[in-house]
């Protein structure tokens, strides 16, 4: 495509099943923030598009696992998906959200085009039934073997542990999420989109057509799906929540979401439009958009070949230059999961990190999943603040500003004579904006940063080099040209610096003082960017250090999720075999004081004990120095199994077992009296 007249860019929609964290931000939102901002910033006409999925079976799902209805769901997670993407600085021209009219009747309409259009095939499947629940289970409420990879924990629609999208009927051992019974086969009608139809010019347009321009993971993917030849897709379920399927007999039944999801797209740019007084199909259906979808891995399928297929069904829509999909970000060496709490949530980071969402952002950015799985840790994330953020942007500009005022009364000094090092900084400064939109417009967005950063260095090269507070003393005309210089680099940082970090972007605009008439090509083009006596403001600090007591607070909320983790999941071990009351009343339990403990030789687990058991003080030998240091259970109250038969352990005769049992985070606990009671006391 010659130079786009507009620009439609698509985020993919969250599903109101829980709030935004760490993973969807750096596999999608922050990566299509980059790249809208830098459209807008190079004089682009831009519509970033978004909008909250509040259909689908994972609605009503969480909707039955908190006692609410799902319209509760959506209300809630829409509220604090929205507010969070807001807070960020996610720049979305528009965030609208599939249960809202607009979006029932573009989904519907699309849906009758094609159907009128005879581009569906109709026809009586058989589909996965619960009899106990009486109703036919959507993908997500079947759980079984995936067929290709083996995962036991498969959904039906999709294995999130291998990527391959099947269908409920594909699984081994399927199971009903709702009961956990096996489910029957039941005839019921559907309408599926016949991709098979499409394979060739699917084939034609990606794998030939886009081999050059597209990430390899995407194309991997495609090619795979397509060499394992499509086959029909149903577009309609049977599901009591979403969009009604709008032909006769087909009461009961709703748009798959997959079909009705990525519509959302288009009624959302209507929405835009009809507010902003443009013409959405300018942006849809004009070959002179550039329409780009900005998704993760999992999403790849339905953005490159199902909802391709079905735009070109339809027969008037573009299709899209591009679909830069992520790959996934790990969180502190495990996978992210909503379900186990293993995240950062966006709306709780924005809580405790006050005004640093740049930090966040950056930290995403630099470690972005674009080739390969990537992992956040927080230790990383101090670093790049404190190292990167900290010790080189913001290290650079409070120099700049503050020997500005210092020297000049905040008033931009005039240059003299520029040296060869002037003259190379001004030049490198002059680089940085064709540098830094080439990695953009190639979707290399960590490189971009990293580009963005080498400015900031150098800068605080020049500085280093040049030394203004030395020459200062000596030679104060050469000290004018030095700080003009290092000004022109500060204000093209703040310029450059917008898409990735807008916040801090627009505050060290705020410093210097800067109008909204400097602009990205500006600083390429223009020979001075701050006029000599232009005035600046006081000194502000961008970055603060995050302290490791911080970082130590985030690290422990991670902790206590493992643990709970772990308590929830750990596998309670069966009854043991039924015995007769004599049998039990044969064991002699009573309470004892340990009144000495030392560790067993050579033996990591053992601790010898001297128990006063009330009858006598006794030797047991006990596996429990993982969990206790001799020193601290002397004058522990213990519950002690006396007439056990006395065995040699380590060369230790024991004569007897005390009782214990263990703690959610895996460490042993004393069964105790609740008070203090007499050694020898039995426990009946």
């Amino acid at each position: 495509m010659n130079t786009p007249k507009r620009y439609t860019i698509t985020a993919a929609l969250p599903y109101t099943n829980g709030p935004i964290h760490i993973g969807h931000l750096a596999g999608v939102y922050v990566p299509g923030d980059i790249y809208a901002r830098y459209l807008r910033a190079t004089g682009k006409d831009v519509a970033y598009i978004c909008g909250s999925d509040e259909h689908g079976v994972a609605i009503p799902m969480r909707a039955k696992k908190e006692g609410v209805s799902p319209q509760d769901i959506i209300d809630k997670y829409h509220g604090i998906i929205k507010k969070s993407f807001e807070d960020f600085g996610i720049s979305f021209d528009n965030y609208s959200r599939t249960s809202a009219e607009i979006h029932h009747k573009t989904a519907s309409e699309f849906f009758k085009k094609l159907y009128e259009d005879g581009e569906f095939i109709e026809e009586v499947t058989q589909q996965l039934y619960d009899e106990q629940a009486n109703q036919f289970l959507a993908d997500r409420f079947v759980v079984g073997t995936c067929p290709k990879c083996g995962n036991e924990e498969s959904y039906g629609d999709q294995c999130e542990k291998c990527g391959t999208s099947h269908n409920a009927t594909d699984l081994i051992n399927p199971k009903s999420a709702i009961t956990g019974n096996v489910p029957t086969l039941k005839e019921t009608k559907h309408w599926f989109l016949p991709l098979d139809k499409h394979e060739a010019f699917l084939k034609e347009w990606i794998l030939e057509g886009h081999k050059n321009d597209w990430k390899p993971n995407v194309l991997g993917q495609v090619k795979s799906w397509i060499d394992d030849g499509l086959r029909p897709r149903a577009v309609t379920r049977d599901l009591d929540w979403g969009i009604p399927v709008p032909v006769e007999g087909a009461e009961g039944k709703v748009l798959y979401v997959w079909f009705d999801a990525p519509i959302g797209y288009i009624s959302s740019t209507k929405e835009w439009a009809e507010r902003e007084g443009k013409n959405w199909e300018d942006y849809w259906k004009k070959d002179d958009t550039k329409l780009v979808h900005f998704i993760g891995k999992d999403n790849i399928v339905f953005h490159c070949i199902v909802f391709p297929a079905m735009l070109k069904a339809h027969g008037s829509y573009i299709l899209p230059e591009n679909v830069p999909a992520n790959e996934f970000l790990n969180l502190e060496g495990n996978k992210l999961s909503t379900s186990k709490n293993w995240a950062v949530w966006l709306h709780e980071y924005l809580e405790e990190f006050p005004n640093q969402q740049d930090v966040l952002r950056y930290t995403l950015t630099a470690n972005a999943p674009e080739n390969k799985d990537n992992d956040f840790t927080w230790k990383d994330f101090q670093a790049k603040n404190n190292n990167e953020l900290v010790a080189i942007f913001g290290n650079f500009i409070n120099r700049v500003v503050v020997l500005t005022n210092k020297y000049y009364d905040g008033q931009v000094p005039p240059a003299g004579e520029f040296s060869e090092a002037d003259e190379n900084a001004l030049e490198q400064l002059k680089q940085f904006p064709d540098v830094i939109a080439k990695s953009i417009e190639r979707y290399r967005f960590r490189e971009a940063s990293q580009e963005l950063m080498n400015l900031a260095r150098l800068g605080n090269k020049y500085l280093a080099d040049e030394e203004p507070w030395k020459v200062i003393k000596e030679d104060e005309e050469r000290v004018k040209t030095i700080m003009n210089v290092a000004i022109q680099i500060a204000a093209g940082l703040a310029v450059l610096s917008e898409p990735f970090l807008p916040f801090t972007a627009s505050k060290l605009q705020s410093i210097l003082a800067i109008d909204t008439s400097l602009t990205w090509n500006d600083i390429a083009e223009k020979e001075v960017l701050l006029a000599s006596n232009h005035q600046i403001n006081k000194a502000e600090l961008l970055f603060s250090k995050i302290e490791d007591a911080t970082i130590q607070t985030q690290l422990d909320k991670l902790e206590a999720t493992k643990k709970a983790n772990e308590a929830e999941n750990k596998v309670v071990e069966p009854q043991k075999e039924t015995i007769e009351f004599d049998d039990f009343s044969k064991m002699d339990i009573r309470v004892g004081t340990i009144i000495e403990a030392e560790k067993v030789a050579k033996a990591k687990k053992l601790l010898k004990l001297k128990i006063d058991v009330g009858l006598d003080v006794r030797t047991i030998v006990s596996g429990i120095a993982e969990s206790f240091k001799p020193e601290d259970i002397i004058g522990q109250q213990v519950t002690v199994l006396c007439n056990l038969a006395p065995r040699k352990i380590r060369g230790v005769e024991s004569q007897g077992m005390i009782l214990m049992t263990d703690t959610p985070d895996g460490k042993l606990a004393f069964m105790e009296p609740k008070g203090t009671v007499n050694n020898g006391s039995q426990v009946c």
